[in-house]
Formats: structure tokens, sequence, C-alpha cells
């Protein structure tokens, strides 16, 4: 059956491959199952039809059949248990494979979170100047364990896996910073999940949202 995920019509990134549909784009194109993309407006995510399959008006959403599912980490963890390429078969291998994605979304990505909140919508409080740093504190200390845990390795636990690609997808919302250019492991770290050719088609099909070209890759 097909795999339909929804995507911003006009998403705010302007086609940066930040949105979170990209995680999913990303591992669809890492398991090579064609997918379609349904563009749905800010106006459409609150209206009842998106509200029955995401319930906070959000995206993306994945439909595949009677399954349907919210939440990129959960779409991603399905897609990785479903089709082969994206977790390891030993048992260890893959408890820790999944560990890493509820690290990445649960440990790593709410400081960033935070602080793109501080940059974006708290710059005309009075105490933006003393809380920034703060933030930016809480993101380092998290930076240099994952740092030190990759050590000089490629991955975090052996060959590449959803944990790997979760992780790139919450540290490349970094990359408008110098927080992440201060850790060079995780630096390289992004830029060899950004070469993987998976990546490399899944953000050619978010951009071509925004550049008006085809959205949808078979």
């Amino acid at each position: 059956m097909t795999i339909t995920i929804t995507a911003f019509k006009d998403s705010p990134d302007k086609g940066r491959g930040q949105a979170r549909d990209m995680r999913v784009r990303w591992a669809l194109e890492e398991v090579g199952q064609p997918y379609d993309v349904r563009l749905v407006s800010f106006a459409e995510m609150k209206e009842p039809a998106h509200l029955s399959l995401q319930p906070f008006g959000q995206i993306p959403t994945y439909e595949e059949g009677e399954v349907d599912l919210f939440e990129s980490g959960a779409i991603v963890l399905h897609i990785a248990e479903r089709y082969a390429g994206l977790l390891p078969k030993v048992p260890r291998g893959r408890a820790r494979a999944i560990a890493w994605m509820f690290t990445a979304l649960n440990t790593v990505e709410p400081p960033i979170l935070e602080l793109e909140n501080a940059m974006f919508f708290e710059r005309d409080k009075s105490w933006h100047p003393q809380r920034l740093p703060m933030v930016e504190d809480r993101i380092r200390r998290r930076l240099m364990t994952l740092s030190e845990r990759l050590g000089d390795a490629d991955w975090l636990d052996g060959a590449f896996s959803a944990g790997d690609l979760v992780m790139v997808g919450v540290l490349r919302r970094l990359k408008g910073s110098s927080l992440l250019a201060e850790q060079p492991r995780l630096f390289a770290y992004v830029a060899r999940g950004e070469a993987r050719p998976a990546f490399e088609r899944a953000f050619a099909a978010q951009l071509a949202v925004f550049t008006g070209k085809q959205s949808v890759f078979e």
C-alpha cells in the first residue's frame, strides 16, 4: 500500500530541511520505500480532517493502509521496525538504536528547542540577556557528553541506524548557531549524515516544496 505523509504547504524553514517531515522522508529513503506527500496549510492543520490524524494540529502524519501515526519519532520507529535497514538484527543493537532515538528527542532536543524559543520569541523580554547564556550552557553540556560518547566513531553504536538518523536531525537545528561548530566531532557527524544519498534525496524532496517543483518522491 502507498505510504502518505503530510508536510507544510508553506514551511517556516524555507526549505532548509528543519521541518519534522524531513526525518520521516529520510527514513523512508533509507529503507527504499516510495511515498506520497500531502501538503497542508496552517489553516488546514487545524481542521477536523487533519486533527483526526494529529490531535495537536502539527505535521508530519503517516498513513499506510489501516495504520495512521503522528509524531516524527514514533513514525521513524514504525518505519524502522517494519522495513529493514535502520535497526540492527541483534537484540542488543536494536535496543540501543531505539534508546538513541529517545535520547535525541528527550535529552538533546529539548534545550535546543528552548534556545529557538529564546531567539525567536523572547528577544524583547527584559530577562532575555540573562536567560540566553543559561540555555546555551545547557546545550553545551549535552553536546560535550554526546561528543565524548561518539569519540572517533562514525556512528553512535556501530553501523548507521535510526538512532543516528534522529540524532543528526536534531543536531541540524543548531546549524545556524556556533554551538555545533564548537564540537568538531559532532560537526563531522552531522556532515556524514547529510552526505548519505538517502538524506540528499529527502532534502531535495522537502526543498522542492519551497521552490515549487515536484513535491512527491516515488
